[in-house]
């Protein structure tokens, strides 16, 4: 027997129901059970069968479920539709709207007391704040819902986990991120949970924590586990994004050539999927790889077109983000003052809870700016303000270039002990890239 209400529930509703149709209790029992039947089971002394409650339904013009539950299995066929729907519309980058149609949904939802249904929509509304840069929200609405799923398998979990995670990345709590991401991931592999939409979720997110973290070789090794999961995907939109993610190691292996390739084929399904957001950052990933191979002009083209498609779909913790990486460019093209100018207009979008990894790479190349004008007061300034940003959030690699630039700015103003402080803080983070801050890698999938 499925789930149901209470007799008492159930009863009310079938006397609710015979009463709107006019129906005496013996027409509603015949040819079957007794109008004393019906009337104990509408007085709600009787648990009625499976059997009971179809010649109930049958006689009354509604669907056993309906019936049963209150709920018609239509009303959720058609609510799953309009998340399906909601998805969508912030797939293709109109998050203000998606917010409207999950919260309508959310509500309806929790009246009917869909926990499934429940769960969904507060992911929907996590991934919108994700985009729009709302991420204390973001995490909320993560929270929710698995509380949601508590009774659910992992598998179930994992987006409502991955999402959680990426809000911690995205504010710079980047050991806790890994931390999410590993521990999932581990649990998923040693209890035979291969699920293989969840775990390339998993490995695909976890890449931009490690390399910002210095652990390339995990990045490497999460990158390759996420291409052998890739073929047993039936979601395009997950390999999509798990290419623009291996990208970023091939990236770091100098493989400049297959990082533009892999995101070739993300854009591709990308487009075909009408997801803007993620084609914006399909565009911006590879302006990356152009600037990586000095190709500074392509690499500006890309990341304009990136900006405009991400501004649009007001993404605006992720508009901040890649204008810290065009500034680079443009800096490197010789239009620093157009870079600084851009730094400084992006900052007020950032913080160390919102873009800690970013703010601190504004804040580094402003000090460059700032030390190749001659003014190393104001380039120490921002040296340090990024330090303190990149110790918070964990960011090994990115620690140890900027405690070089500082050291080196420190031993041209004469001041050798403190110089020599900061190289061996760098030395440090460089030691062994990721040792330091990750314990042993996750359990590895059956690929």
């Amino acid at each position: 027997m499925g789930e149901r209400d209470e007799p008492g529930t159930i009863g009310r509703r079938v006397q609710q129901l015979r009463v709107a149709r006019g129906l005496t209790q013996k027409q509603l029992a015949e040819p079957v059970y007794t109008p004393a039947y019906i009337s104990t089971l509408e007085a709600g002394r009787v648990r009625p069968s499976d059997d009971a409650l179809r010649h109930l339904a049958e006689r009354l013009g509604v669907e056993f479920d309906e019936l049963a539950t209150g709920r018609s299995a239509r009303q959720v066929t058609e609510m799953r539709l309009r998340l399906t729907e909601a998805q969508r519309v912030l797939a293709v980058g109109e998050a203000e709207s998606a917010v409207e149609q999950y919260t309508a949904l959310l509500a309806e939802a929790e009246a009917q007391e869909l926990p499934e249904e429940q769960a969904a929509a507060l992911l929907g509304l996590g991934e919108c704040a994700l985009d729009t840069g709302e991420l204390v929200d973001g995490r909320r609405y993560f929270e929710e819902a698995e509380e949601r799923l508590a009774d659910a398998p992992l598998p179930a979990r994992v987006p409502a986990l991955r999402g959680r995670a990426v809000a911690h990345y995205l504010a710079g709590e980047l050991r806790y991120a890994v931390y999410l991401l590993e521990s999932t991931i581990d649990e998923l592999n040693r209890g035979g949970l291969h699920d293989p939409d969840a775990l390339l979720l998993l490995y695909a997110s976890v890449i931009g924590p490690y390399m910002d973290m210095g652990a390339h070789a995990r990045a490497a090794q999460a990158a390759e586990f996420a291409l052998a999961l890739a073929p047993q995907s039936g979601d395009p939109a997950l390999v999509a994004r798990m290419h623009r993610s291996v990208a970023r190691t091939l990236l770091a292996e100098g493989r400049l050539a297959e990082a533009d390739a892999s995101l070739a084929k993300a854009a591709e399904l990308y487009r075909g999927l009408q997801l803007r957001t993620e084609l914006a950052n399909c565009h911006w990933m590879r302006g990356y790889v152009y600037a990586q191979n000095g190709e500074l002009e392509r690499a500006e083209a890309e990341m304009r077109e990136a900006l405009h498609m991400l501004s649009a779909a007001r993404a605006t913790l992720y508009s901040s983000q890649l204008t810290v990486e065009l500034a680079d460019v443009l800096h490197r093209r010789g239009r620093s003052e157009e870079a600084a100018e851009l730094l400084r207009d992006v900052l007020g979008g950032l913080s160390p809870e919102r873009g800690a990894v970013h703010a601190a790479a504004a804040h580094r190349l402003l000090g460059i700016i700032a030390e190749d004008a001659g003014d190393t007061d104001r380039a120490e300034e921002h040296y340090v303000r990024a330090l303190s940003l990149l110790e918070r959030a964990g960011a090994a690699g990115d620690l140890a270039d900027l405690c070089r630039l500082l050291g080196d700015l420190l031993r041209r103003t004469g001041r050798v002990e403190a110089a020599l402080d900061a190289y061996r803080t760098g030395l440090g983070h460089r030691t062994a890239p990721g040792t330091t801050t990750l314990g042993p890698a996750p359990a590895q999938p059956p690929v």
